[in-house]
C-alpha cells in the first residue's frame, strides 16, 4: 500500500466472499484507495448465515480479514461494499449485516458519506447489474452518496468481461485459471480511487 502523510481517513471495503472472488477484488480496490493521499482502506468481511447459532460460530474468522461491526461503518469516511451475485441479488450474509444497522439509520451516522458497490458472477449475464443496483438501495436509505464508474474510465468501453457504470464487476468460474482481467483490475482500482478522492474532498 502507498504511504500516506497527514491525517488518515479510512474507506471501509466491506465484502462477502465464500469463494474468494470478491475478496480478491476487494484487495485491488484497497490498492486504489491507497493511491489517494491521506486515505487508507479498512478491509472487513461478514460471516456466512447458516443454521449455526451466533453463540456457536466464532466471533473472529480463522483466516482472512476481520468481521465488520457497526463501529466500522461509523468510523469510515466512505464505504465500498461488494459480494457475489446470488440469483441477481446480494447474498443473505450481506443483507443480514445491513439489516442490523437500523440504529445507524435512525441516527443518520452514514448520511453524507460516499459509497460504491462491486460484485462478481460466474456468467457474463448472471445478474451483476441487478445485484449492484439492489446493493445501492439500503445505502441510499442511509443517506449515502452513491458513486459509480464514469465512462471516462476507458476500460468500460473496452472490457469484454466485467465492468459496469454502476460499479466494478468480474466474471469468473475459476480463480486460478481465470484471474482478474486487465480491464477488471483497472476498474477495481478506479473505483477505490474514486471513492477515496470524493471522501478526501468531503472531509478536508
Amino acid at each position: 500500500m502507498a504511504q500516506n502523510v497527514g491525517h488518515n481517513h479510512d474507506i471501509l471495503v466491506l465484502y462477502y466472499s465464500p469463494g474468494g472472488t470478491t475478496r480478491e477484488m476487494a484487495r485491488v480496490i484497497a490498492h486504489g484507495v491507497a493511491q489517494v493521499d491521506g486515505m487508507t482502506a479498512r478491509l472487513r468481511t461478514v460471516p456466512a448465515v447458516s443454521a449455526e447459532t451466533e453463540a456457536v460460530a466464532p466471533s473472529i474468522p480463522e483466516e482472512g480479514d476481520l468481521y465488520a461491526d457497526k463501529q466500522d461503518l461509523v468510523e469510515c469516511s466512505g464505504l465500498i461494499m461488494g459480494c457475489p451475485t446470488h440469483f441477481g441479488n446480494m447474498p443473505a450474509a450481506m443483507k443480514y449485516f445491513i439489516d442490523s444497522t437500523s440504529d445507524l439509520w435512525m441516527s443518520g451516522k452514514l448520511a453524507g458519506k460516499p459509497a460504491a458497490v462491486f460484485s462478481a458472477s460466474t456468467s457474463l449475464h448472471g445478474g451483476q447489474e441487478s445485484t449492484l443496483l439492489t446493493m445501492m438501495l439500503p445505502l441510499l436509505h442511509h443517506g449515502m452518496l452513491i458513486t459509480g464508474l464514469p465512462y471516462t474510465e476507458t476500460a468500460l468501453f473496452e472490457t469484454s468481461s466485467g465492468g459496469a457504470p454502476y460499479g466494478a464487476t468480474r466474471v469468473t468460474d475459476d480463480l486460478e485459471q481465470h484471474p482478474l482481467t486487465e480491464h477488471e483490475r483497472a476498474l477495481c482500482l478506479a473505483l477505490g480511487k474514486r471513492v477515496a478522492t470524493i471522501a478526501s474532498k468531503l472531509t478536508s
